[in-house]
C-alpha cells in the first residue's frame, strides 16, 4: 500500500473515530464506514491490519489523555502544590535523582513522556542524549506492563 493511500485511509479513520461514540462502534463498523467513504475495499488482510493499527493507536492515545486528565483532576482536588517546569517550559513530573527526571514535553505536535539525564551549564539544566521519550501509545503499553517488570525485579532480588 503506497503512503498516499495509507495517509488517506488513516485520516478518514481518525475523522470517523473522532465523531462516533467509541462505546458503541466496532472496528468492523469503522472499517465499513471508511470503505464506503473512500470507495476502497478495506477488507483485504493488509488494509484490515492497517485499520486495526490506526484504531488501536487512536484508542491508546485517548486512554492516555483520559488518564492524564484524571491524574490532573486528582491533583487539583487533593490540593497538590504548584507544578514545576524546567527551563524549556516542560512539566517536571518527578526527579528520580539529582541528574535524572521525568518530564512531559511536546515535540512536533505529540505529547511525550521523557525520562532523561540533565547537566548544568551556566546555571541552566539542559537535557543530555541519555534517556528516552515515549509517545502516549508507548507510555500506555509500558504502563500496562509495569506489574510484569515489578514481578521480574522481585524474582531477581530473591535470587541474591
Amino acid at each position: 500500500m503506497d503512503s498516499e493511500t495509507s495517509n488517506t485511509i488513516e485520516e478518514t479513520i481518525l475523522e470517523i473515530l473522532k465523531t462516533c461514540n467509541l462505546e458503541e462502534v466496532t472496528e468492523l463498523k469503522i472499517r465499513k464506514m471508511a470503505s464506503e467513504k473512500l470507495g476502497l475495499d478495506l477488507s483485504d488482510p493488509t488494509r484490515k491490519k492497517f485499520v486495526r493499527q490506526v484504531v488501536e493507536k487512536f484508542l491508546a492515545e485517548e486512554q492516555a489523555k483520559a488518564e492524564a486528565n484524571e491524574e490532573e483532576e486528582d491533583e487539583k482536588s487533593s490540593g497538590a502544590g504548584d507544578k514545576e517546569y524546567d527551563d524549556d517550559g516542560d512539566l517536571i513530573i518527578c526527579r528520580l535523582s539529582h541528574k535524572r527526571r521525568v518530564t512531559i514535553t511536546e515535540f512536533k505536535g505529540k505529547t511525550l513522556v521523557s525520562i532523561r539525564e540533565y547537566y548544568n551549564k551556566e546555571g541552566k539544566e539542559l537535557p543530555t542524549a541519555k534517556g528516552i521519550s515515549l509517545t502516549a501509545e508507548q507510555w500506555a503499553t509500558f504502563k500496562k506492563n509495569i506489574p510484569g517488570v515489578e514481578e521480574a525485579i522481585k524474582k531477581m532480588e530473591s535470587r541474591s
